[in-house]
């Protein structure tokens, strides 16, 4: 086959360090489109952002000449660098190390959107370390209890 052709989703999930609820309902949106300029800015294609306070949510479109680590670091180092600059109260704002990856198949991609984008009222019943846990498990991801929530 002469070309490459591809399809590749994820959805991402990652905390804030130590799940601090740094993301205010005045923040989350402005930091949301921060992301998402970021993941264009990378030639990605951010299909929903969503998230509650103490955590964020991705469903994006990636490309294959770049490894999804090196999109994810990015993304953490200069969202954590903007925030410092734009909200000095948040002078001490971190991510957690590391993330959550899963693929996501075309036909489960307006699911997964509509899931990312109704996070705050899934979380009025669903703590995010039981959500965490039925992602992985329903992806078929082994982890360590240990380092579930960093």
């Amino acid at each position: 086959m002469p070309g490459t052709f591809h399809n590749l989703k994820y959805h991402i999930v990652f905390s804030t360090k130590g799940r601090t609820p740094w993301l205010d309902d005045a923040i989350r949106p402005q930091v949301h489109a921060y992301l998402g300029g970021i993941i264009r800015g990378e030639r990605g294609v951010a299909l929903a952002i969503g998230g509650v306070a103490d955590h964020v949510h991705i469903l994006l479109s990636w490309r294959t000449d770049e490894a999804l680590a090196t999109l994810m670091r990015n993304v953490k180092a200069h969202s954590s660098k903007w925030i410092h600059q734009q909200f000095p109260q948040l002078a001490a704002f971190e991510w957690q190390e590391g993330y959550a990856a899963f693929t996501v198949s075309e036909s489960q991609v307006v699911k997964v959107r509509n899931y990312i984008l109704s996070q705050e009222e899934h979380h009025r019943q669903k703590s995010f370390r039981d959500e965490l846990v039925a992602l992985l498990k329903g992806n078929g991801v082994s982890y360590d209890e240990r380092y579930l929530l960093g």
